[in-house]
């Protein structure tokens, strides 16, 4: 998991190409206006979701992780607590669905704030529970760009 503000952004562009064009796009992106709904990128290998919600209480969240796609998450308006847990920690609720590219999980991790102009990166490994109250359930804006995993790239 790496967590910081998207003006550091350029830090992590050689990470994984699609990582460094996914943070590119946030940057250029207009983040306020764009229309919630998937937002192709580059097809498959690399697309943003924009969702709008409030926040919920952390016995209302549960963990999940992802396989095949790594997440850049970042929170362009409202603040939520998101958490972080290594898989081996958690166990399995519900079988592995490919079609979604979705585990869900159940045990314990660590909560942490994420403000606005923050992204957070999970790989596979990250279990992570988003769209944490930190005090009172609040609106958030968020934009998940998803990294198809890839070896050669």
């Amino acid at each position: 998991m790496i967590i910081d503000r998207i003006d550091n952004a350029s830090l992590y562009y050689g990470l994984m190409t699609r990582i460094g064009a996914g943070l590119r796009w946030l940057q250029k992106t207009n983040l306020e206006t764009i229309q919630p709904g998937k937002h192709n990128i580059d097809g498959a290998n690399l697309y943003a979701v924009v969702a709008e919600y409030q926040t919920k209480p952390v016995a209302q969240g549960f963990w999940e992780a992802h396989r095949r796609y790594i997440d850049i998450q970042y929170v362009a308006d409202g603040v939520e607590r998101i958490g972080y847990a290594n898989l081996d920690d958690l166990r399995e609720v519900e079988p592995y669905d490919e079609e979604k590219d979705f585990l869900k999980l159940q045990g314990a991790g660590d909560l942490f704030v994420v403000r606005p102009r923050t992204f957070v990166i999970f790989g596979p490994q990250d279990a992570h529970m988003p769209g944490i109250s930190v005090d009172e359930p609040q609106a958030v804006r968020k934009v998940v760009v998803k990294v198809l995993i890839d070896s050669a790239v």
